[in-house]
C-alpha cells in the first residue's frame, strides 16, 4: 500500500480543480486495459491524478498496487471516520479504441451540440470528476460516517482490481454506488458473464476412409446437440421475471475445426458464452457443462478438456428493501432495474456492501467511436449524488 504522506498533503493544491478541467484532464490520461498485452496499458497516471485531487479536498488517500499486475493500482479516498459509510466507486480504466474510427481526437474533451465527447466520458472516467465535485468543500468535522472514493483496475479486462479488493476482505463501507452508465436509473441487480472454451481431440487421417482417424468435429456436433438440449433445460428450470431476458443464455460463438476437407478433422475448438442468472454459481455450471463433453469424449474416444476464456464474472443482486436501493429509487425516481451486463457489484457485496449501480452514461454509447455523454445528465448527476452524502454520511 503506498498512502500520500503529510508532506505531499503540503505540495498540492487546496482544492480539486473545476470539474471540466478534471474532465479534461481524465480524457487526456491514457488507461486502456485489455486481454491482448499489446494494447494493455498500465493506470498509473490516472490514479496520480486522483490522488492528487482527492488529497487536495482533504481525503486520506491510500494507492493499493493490485497483486500480479504490474502499474495496475486501485486507489481508496476517504473523508471523515467510522463505519457504515457510503462509497462512491468507478473503474480508472476504458476500452481500447481505433482512432481513425473517432470524429474527433478520443483523448480530447470535445463540446458539441450539448454533448462532451471523448474516450471513456460515459463508461465512466465523468463519474469520478462528478463524486469530486459533489463533495466539494467537505471536511471530516461535516461528516458522522465516512465519505469514500473508489478506483479500480482493469474492469473492462478481468476485473483484476474489484477482484483484489474482495480477497483482502476489506470493507470500505455499507453502502455503495458504481457510477456504470446507466442513464440515471438504478440497477440493483444484472446477470453474471462466462466464457468457456471446449476442445476436443481426435486423429486426423485420409477423408476417403473413416477407419484412418477419429473425426473431432463429428464429436463437437454431438457436444453441440448437448449444449442446446442444456440450454433448453436452463431456460425451462430458472427464471428471473426482473430480466428482460429472464432466463441464463448460452451461445454458441466460435468454433474452428480441421484443416482441409481431404483430411479427417483432428482437433476442434468450441467457444461459448453463457449469462447466468443470480442464485446461480458459474463453477456448478463449469461442472456440468464438464460432464456433458466428457461422456461424448468417452463414447467417442476423444481427448477433451474445457477451461474459462476468462474468470467468471459473477451475477450480482442486491434486495429491493436495502436503504441503498430505495434512496436511488426516490432521488431518480425510478424503479430499481437489472440488466445483461456486468459490474464489479458481486466483488463489493461479497465483502458485505450493499451495491446499486447508478451513472449518467449511457450503455449504448460505452465501447464506441464517439462516445459521449450528454451535458444535461451532469446537474441530476451531482444532486443525486449530493443528496446520497447527505442521508448517508451527513444526516
Amino acid at each position: 500500500m503506498i498512502t500520500l504522506t503529510e508532506q505531499a498533503y503540503r505540495t498540492m493544491t487546496t482544492q480539486a480543480p473545476p470539474l471540466r478541467s478534471m474532465l479534461e484532464q481524465l480524457i487526456a490520461t491514457l488507461s486502456v486495459s485489455s486481454v491482448t498485452p499489446t494494447l494493455d496499458h498500465g493506470n498509473r497516471a490516472l490514479i496520480a491524478l486522483l490522488a492528487d485531487w482527492l488529497a487536495s479536498a482533504g481525503f486520506r488517500v491510500e494507492i493499493l498496487p493490485v497483486p500480479g499486475r504490474a502499474e495496475k493500482f486501485n486507489l481508496v479516498g476517504t473523508l471523515g471516520r467510522g463505519t457504515e459509510g457510503l462509497v462512491l466507486s468507478g473503474h480508472t480504466d476504458t476500452v481500447p479504441f481505433d482512432a481513425a474510427h473517432w470524429s474527433y481526437d478520443p483523448l480530447t474533451l470535445t463540446e458539441l451540440n450539448g454533448r462532451y465527447y471523448g474516450l471513456g466520458i460515459a463508461d465512466m472516467k465523468s463519474f469520478f470528476a462528478c463524486a469530486i465535485e459533489a463533495a466539494r468543500g467537505l471536511s471530516d468535522a461535516d461528516l458522522r460516517a465516512p465519505l469514500v472514493i473508489l478506483a479500480t483496475a482493469d474492469e473492462e479486462s478481468a476485473m483484476h482490481g474489484a477482484r483484489a479488493l474482495a480477497e483482502s476482505g476489506r470493507q470500505f463501507g455499507r453502502y455503495v454506488v458504481i457510477g456504470e452508465p446507466t442513464n440515471l436509473r438504478p440497477v440493483r441487480l444484472h446477470k453474471g458473464v462466462m466464457g468457456e472454451a471446449i476442445r476436443l481431440t481426435g486423429r486426423s487421417g485420409h477423408a476417403s476412409d473413416p477407419s484412418l482417424g477419429n473425426n473431432a468435429l463429428d464429436g463437437m456436433h454431438e457436444v453441440m446437440t448437448a449444449l442446446i438440449a442444456w440450454r433448453d433445460d436452463l431456460r425451462q428450470q430458472h427464471q428471473h421475471p426482473a430480466f428482460n431476458v429472464p432466463y441464463p443464455t448460452l451461445n454458441l460463438g466460435y468454433i474452428h475445426g480441421g484443416d482441409n476437407p481431404n483430411r479427417i478433422c483432428g482437433e476442434c475448438e468450441l467457444h461459448l458464452d453463457l449469462r447466468v442468472l443470480p442464485g446461480l454459481d458459474p463453477q456448478t455450471l463449469r461442472d456440468h457443462l464438464s460432464e456433458l463433453v466428457s461422456g461424448v469424449a468417452r463414447r467417442r474416444g476423444l481427448t477433451w478438456s474445457v477451461a474459462p476464456l476468462f474468470e467468471a464474472i459473477p451475477p450480482a443482486e442486491t434486495p429491493a428493501n436495502s436503504k441503498i436501493v430505495r434512496a436511488c429509487e426516490q432521488l431518480t425516481g425510478y424503479p430499481a432495474e437489472a440488466v445483461n451486463f456486468g459490474t464489479e457489484a458481486p466483488f463489493f457485496n461479497q465483502i458485505g456492501m450493499e451495491t446499486v449501480i447508478l451513472g449518467s452514461g449511457d450503455i449504448a454509447q460505452a465501447h464506441q467511436p464517439d462516445e459521449y455523454l450528454e451535458i444535461d445528465r451532469i446537474a441530476p448527476t451531482l444532486d443525486i449524488l449530493r443528496e446520497l452524502i447527505q442521508r448517508f454520511c451527513r444526516g
